[in-house]
C-alpha cells in the first residue's frame, strides 16, 4: 500500500531515476517530470501529497514553478532541492511558500524524513480545515432552517447536549424534521467521524426489525443463509437513530433496554454477547406516556430513553419559518430541475401562510417540488400551490374584520421578514405602492428596522 504520492521535478534524468528508485523502495508512488510543463500537466491530472522541485531548471527557476503548482494545488507541500552554496535562494523559496529545502548531495534518510514531516504537515492542515467546517456546521446548523423562536430554542438544546453521550428523545409530528435534528447532534459530537445509522421501527415486522438492529447468526431462522451484522454493530462508536420507537414490540423493547443498561446484546441465534459503544437517539410522534399507561411501552425503557427530551414544534406553530423554508426549497429544486425560478408570487405565499400543514415541513417541501415541476414561468403562482381546500375548523372562525386584520398583519410581517425590512422589495412583493404600504405598516404599528439584520 502506497505511503503517499510524490511529484519529482528535475532536469537531470540520472538523478531523477536514482531518487525515484529510492522513494519507491520506501513504498511511495512517484511521478517524475523532466520539464516544467510536464509537471504542470501532472498536477492538473491528479493530486499529489508532496512535490520535490529542483531549484535550477532549464526554462525557469524552481520557485516560479512552485508558485504555478500552488495555483493548482494550494495545499501541496513543496520541498526545494538545491545545490550546495544556494542555501540563501532556498530560504527565499520558503519565504515564498516552500515547505522546506534539502541540499545536494543528501543522504536518503534525510530526504525521507523531510517527506514524512511534509506529509504530516499536510494531514494537520487538512484536519484543521475539516474541524473548522464542522465547527461552523455545529454552531450555525446551516442545513436547518430555523428563524422562529421555538426552533432557535431547539437548536440551543442541540448545541448544548451534542458533546455528551446522553440518550436523546425527540418528540414531534411526522414531517417535522426529527432525523435532521438527530444528524445535527451526531455531526456536532465527538462521534462525528464514526457511523450514523438510522432505522424506522414502524417500517419492519418484529422478526425483521430484531435482525436489522442486532444481527443474526447463519441458520438462526429460515432464510438466514449467512451471518449478518446488525445496525448496533455497524454503528459501533457512532450514533444510532431509532425513529418511531413507539411502534417497537415489547420483546424488542426488552432487548433494547439491555443495550442501554449493559451496552451489550445477543445477535439472533447467538449465545455470545456483543459489546457496543454507541449513542442512542430515539424519536416518536406518539405520546409514550399514554403508551406506558396502556401497557404498550415499557415504563423502565421510557425512563431510560427520556434523558434529554427535545420537542419539535409543528409547522403551524412556527409559520414565521415558512418564507425561509420556501426560499430554501425553491433554490434546491430550481437547481435540481435546472429551472430559473427564484420566488413565489405574493398570492402563492399567502396561500402557504393560511394552510395548517398537517404534513409539516415534508408537506411543504413536496408542495414546492410539485409547483416547481409544473411552472413554466420564472415565478411560482398560486395556481400550483395546494390544489386541495384549506381545512378550517368551526372553532377557528372569527368575525370577518378581525380575521382580515389578523391576516393583514401576519402577511405584512412575513413580507418584512422575507425582504429583511426593505420596504421597496416588500411593497413590490405585495403589489402595492410604497406610500400605501407605509400606511399599512402604520396601521399595524410595524417598524421596518425591527426586521433588518443587525
Amino acid at each position: 500500500m502506497s505511503s503517499g504520492k510524490i511529484l519529482l521535478v528535475d532536469d537531470d534524468k540520472n538523478f531523477v531515476d536514482l531518487v525515484k528508485m529510492r522513494l519507491e523502495s520506501s513504498n511511495y508512488k512517484v511521478t517524475t517530470a523532466l520539464k516544467e510543463e510536464d509537471a504542470i500537466e501532472a498536477v492538473k491530472e491528479q493530486i499529489f501529497d508532496v512535490a520535490l522541485v529542483d531549484l535550477q531548471l532549464v526554462h525557469q527557476d524552481g520557485i516560479s514553478l512552485m508558485e504555478r503548482l500552488h495555483a493548482i494545488l494550494p495545499e501541496m507541500p513543496v520541498i526545494i532541492i538545491t545545490a550546495y552554496g544556494s542555501v540563501e535562494s532556498a530560504v527565499g523559496a520558503m519565504q515564498r511558500g516552500a515547505y522546506s529545502y534539502i541540499t545536494k548531495p543528501f543522504n536518503p534518510p534525510d530526504l525521507l524524513l523531510q517527506i514524512e514531516k511534509a506529509l504530516e504537515n499536510r494531514r494537520l492542515t487538512s484536519e484543521i480545515k475539516r474541524l473548522k467546517g464542522l465547527l461552523k456546521e455545529r454552531y450555525e446548523f446551516t442545513n436547518i432552517v430555523a428563524k422562529s423562536e421555538k426552533m432557535q430554542r431547539v437548536l440551543e438544546v442541540v448545541s448544548r447536549i451534542a458533546q455528551t453521550d446522553s440518550t436523546v428523545y425527540i418528540h414531534g409530528e411526522s414531517g417535522t424534521g426529527k432525523e435532521l435534528v438527530a444528524k445535527a447532534i451526531h455531526v456536532a459530537s465527538d462521534r462525528r467521524d464514526r457511523p450514523f445509522v438510522a432505522i424506522n421501527c414502524a417500517a419492519l415486522p418484529e422478526n425483521l426489525l430484531e435482525s436489522e438492529l442486532f444481527g443474526h447468526e447463519k441458520g438462526a431462522f429460515t432464510g438466514a443463509i449467512r451471518s449478518k451484522r446488525g445496525l448496533f454493530t455497524q454503528g459501533h462508536e457512532g450514533t444510532i437513530f431509532l425513529d418511531e420507537i413507539g411502534d417497537m414490540s415489547l420483546p424488542i423493547q426488552a432487548k433494547l433496554l439491555r443495550v442501554l443498561q449493559e451496552r451489550q446484546f445477543y445477535p439472533v441465534g447467538s449465545e455470545r454477547p456483543v459489546e457496543v459503544d454507541i449513542r442512542v437517539i430515539v424519536a416518536t410522534q406518539k405520546n409514550l406516556e399514554d403508551q406506558v399507561k396502556q401497557g404498550l411501552f415499557r415504563e423502565d425503557l421510557f425512563y431510560r430513553i427520556h434523558v434529554v427530551p427535545i420537542h419539535l414544534p409543528p409547522l403551524r406553530e412556527r409559520k414565521e419559518d415558512i418564507p425561509s423554508l420556501v426560499e430554501y426549497f425553491v433554490k434546491k429544486f430550481s437547481q435540481q430541475m435546472k429551472k430559473d425560478v427564484r420566488r413565489l408570487t405574493p398570492k402563492a405565499m399567502q396561500k402557504l401562510m393560511l394552510h395548517e400543514w398537517p404534513g409539516n415541513v415534508r408537506e411543504l417541501e413536496n408542495t414546492i417540488e410539485y409547483a416547481m415541476a409544473m411552472t413554466q414561468q420564472n415565478v411560482i403562482t398560486e395556481d400550483f400551490i395546494l390544489q386541495t381546500k384549506i381545512p378550517i375548523s368551526q372553532e377557528s372562525i372569527k368575525p370577518l374584520r378581525e380575521a382580515r386584520d389578523e391576516f393583514e398583519k401576519e402577511y405584512l410581517i412575513r413580507l418584512l421578514e422575507l425582504s429583511e425590512g426593505n420596504v421597496t422589495k416588500a411593497a413590490k412583493l405585495a403589489g402595492k405602492h410604497r406610500v400605501d404600504f407605509y400606511d399599512l405598516l402604520k396601521k399595524h404599528s410595524l417598524k421596518t428596522e425591527d426586521f433588518r439584520e443587525s
